[in-house]
């Protein structure tokens, strides 16, 4: 009942998005991935991703014959598409047999299986449909945001951000003199993260083939949840970011000839400051912007999904915990460099993160007082940074020794109290040791 009252749940709001986006005029997410069974799709590595999850409920054998099949499809359309000439410059040469597998392990489920069989295939279906689904949507989503939010609030973060020493622009010159190496580097960490995301996913998801069932609590979910809930605060704090906002004049990304280039909405960039001067301080207020660039910035989302990835990788082996911390590492400094995000995204991504983390847990467990304070607390701390970056920027600006700290510290108590109750979630769940009989003497 859980299981189906989520797809039916999921299902409703896809319907919904793609009437939203319908009215203004933009493909749906629905549209756009039924589109993806033919021509092009926009990531194939994300649906690969969405089939590895789906191949986690199949047996060893069945997930040869899915991907033999996926890649044979895969080439089968590329040959097509050779022999007519379609141009395939605007999405991967790939993926579409990801996707046709996905489906027909849904077929194979309902006609070829029963009972607990059938059922945990189809979640596994489910599994990876969502992970493309919630991406489709995250992009839809991203332009109904940009044609329904015409003014930006970036002055107000821009003008918070002195508290935490503008560090959006001191990583954009940092990222800029290490010159195309560096930028393509942080621009593969950047781009692939949904990869990043499906190789912890599959490692906790390792035992499902034989266990024949789904663990209570994986990555997988709080993606979902992280993206179901961030694009909701867009609309409510809408702001494009310091390369948008900040970076008229910016030309060293279309001279290198990297990503992300030069925008192409300079003429609504506020000045050419990102990322060689720092903003001055000044009387922040809404500004028009234009409906291309989404209103995408607060809180991060790459960063909470980074942070996501990190927090579930503590429990893996050595490499998965190295990749984990590398992973945020370099989306933190992807997304002040490349001037996706200021510092304040970052500091409210993490929050948003870890409140959410915390909820999920205490949902899996069963809430008690412990689980509902640190949810609380988490919420309170993550409406106060945005209220304060909202009505207190200047005094924020005016006082960095004050408020800058104040910040850091209000992140790090909702991280410290998020350890601390896990921990005692674990200890107690943790079975109590039998003592090891002791030799006597005879």
């Amino acid at each position: 009942m859980l299981w189906a009252t989520a797809g039916v749940t999921a299902l409703g709001f896809l319907i919904a998005v793609e009437i939203t986006a319908r009215r203004y005029g933009l493909p749906g997410p629905l549209t756009s991935q039924v589109r993806e069974l033919i021509f092009p799709p926009k990531s194939g590595f994300a649906l690969y991703a969405a089939l590895a999850l789906t191949m986690v409920v199949l047996t060893r054998r069945q997930r040869f014959i899915a991907a033999g099949a996926a890649i044979t499809v895969d080439v089968a359309f590329f040959l097509v598409r050779w022999a007519v000439g379609a141009n395939t410059t605007e999405g991967h040469p790939f993926g579409n047999g990801a996707l046709w597998v996905i489906l027909g392990c849904a077929v194979f489920a309902v006609v070829r299986r029963t009972g607990q069989e059938r059922v945990l295939i189809l979640k596994g279906v489910g599994l990876g449909l969502l992970l493309v689904a919630g991406r489709k949507t995250g992009d839809t989503w991203l332009l109904i945001t940009s044609k329904t939010r015409p003014m930006v609030l970036d002055p107000y973060v821009a003008t918070a951000d002195h508290a935490l020493g503008n560090p959006s622009w001191l990583a954009g010159r940092i990222l800029t003199a290490t010159g195309p190496i560096g930028a393509h580097a942080l621009n593969y960490v950047y781009a692939q993260l949904a990869v990043a995301a499906v190789v912890v996913a599959l490692y906790q998801l390792r035992g499902v083939t034989v266990e024949r069932r789904f663990p209570s609590h994986h990555l997988v979910r709080t993606f979902l949840v992280i993206g179901l809930l961030g694009p909701a605060i867009y609309m409510i704090y809408p702001v494009v970011g310091p390369l948008y906002a900040y970076g008229a004049g910016n030309e060293y990304w279309a001279s290198a000839d990297l990503w992300p280039p030069t925008p192409p909405t300079v003429q609504w960039a506020l000045a050419d400051l990102w990322p060689n001067t720092p903003l001055p301080i000044g009387d922040p207020h809404p500004i028009p912007f234009d409906e291309i660039t989404p209103r995408n910035c607060m809180p991060s989302l790459h960063t909470a999904w980074a942070t996501a990835i990190f927090i579930h990788s503590r429990k893996g082996p050595r490499i998965l915990r190295w990749a984990g911390t590398f992973w945020l590492i370099a989306t933190l400094g992807a997304t002040l460099g490349f001037g996706y995000h200021y510092g304040a995204d970052l500091v409210a991504g993490v929050v948003f993160t870890v409140t959410i983390e915390a909820a999920l847990r205490a949902l899996d467990r069963g809430w008690d007082r412990s689980g509902t304070y640190l949810v609380a607390y988490g919420a309170t701390v993550f409406a106060a940074l945005l209220l304060s970056y909202r009505y207190l920027p200047v005094e924020m600006a005016g006082h960095p020794w004050v408020f800058g700290p104040l910040l850091i510290l209000a992140m790090a108590s909702v991280i410290y109290g998020y350890v601390r109750t896990t921990t005692s979630w674990e200890l107690k769940a943790a079975p109590a040791r039998r003592p090891e009989p002791q030799p006597e003497l005879v």
